[in-house]
């Protein structure tokens, strides 16, 4: 009976202690975890005040992308006077381009769905011009304002919306969600 008393003595002892001792490790376990998160959440918090304004200024310059290659805007800018069609189709694809590259690294920034929005307005305002060219009774004696005025009244005619517009409201919709 002496050992059953000295086990069962040492089980009240032992017992409470395994559960003060695992209340403790518990305890612990979730301090830790939640040290850790707010940890994550200063880090995300750190790294939103340096990003955020580099997106921001991303979807700026995407926006002015945007608005400048809108035929609308692209033509008054870039001037058909004295030449022929096939070279004004050209500079205005250049133009284009030459938007479009010195702008590529905003897409770092910007939600992939987003890109592909202003990706596709680029290709139908290139495709809305080349379809114009095309369409001119005679491409290479054509001159440069009858391609212009065949845009400007392709836009009109079709009451298509400008090929860009969709463009921006993906970017604006961007804008606003990081608010």
């Amino acid at each position: 009976m002496d050992s059953t008393a000295y086990v069962f003595d040492l089980l009240k002892i032992i017992l409470p202690a395994l559960i003060v001792a695992g209340a403790i490790y518990y305890l612990f376990q979730q301090f830790l975890e939640r040290e850790q998160q707010r940890r994550l959440i200063e880090m995300r918090l750190e790294a939103s005040k340096t990003t955020l304004p580099l997106r921001l200024q991303a979807l700026e310059r995407v926006t002015l992308l945007l608005e400048r290659i809108s035929p609308h805007n692209l033509l008054v800018r870039v001037s058909s006077a004295g030449l022929p069609a096939a070279d004004y189709h050209r500079l205005l694809l250049q133009e284009i381009r030459a938007e479009v590259e010195h702008n590529l690294s905003q897409q770092l920034y910007m939600q992939p769905d987003t890109w592909a929005a202003v990706k596709q307005a680029q290709e139908s305002v290139v495709n809305l011009i080349s379809t114009q060219f095309r369409s001119l009774p005679n491409p290479q004696e054509a001159r440069g304002p009858e391609l212009a005025r065949r845009i400007l009244e392709t836009l009109m005619q079709d009451n298509q919306p400008d090929p860009v517009e969709a463009a921006l409201l993906a970017v604006k919709r961007e804008a606003v969600a990081m608010f």
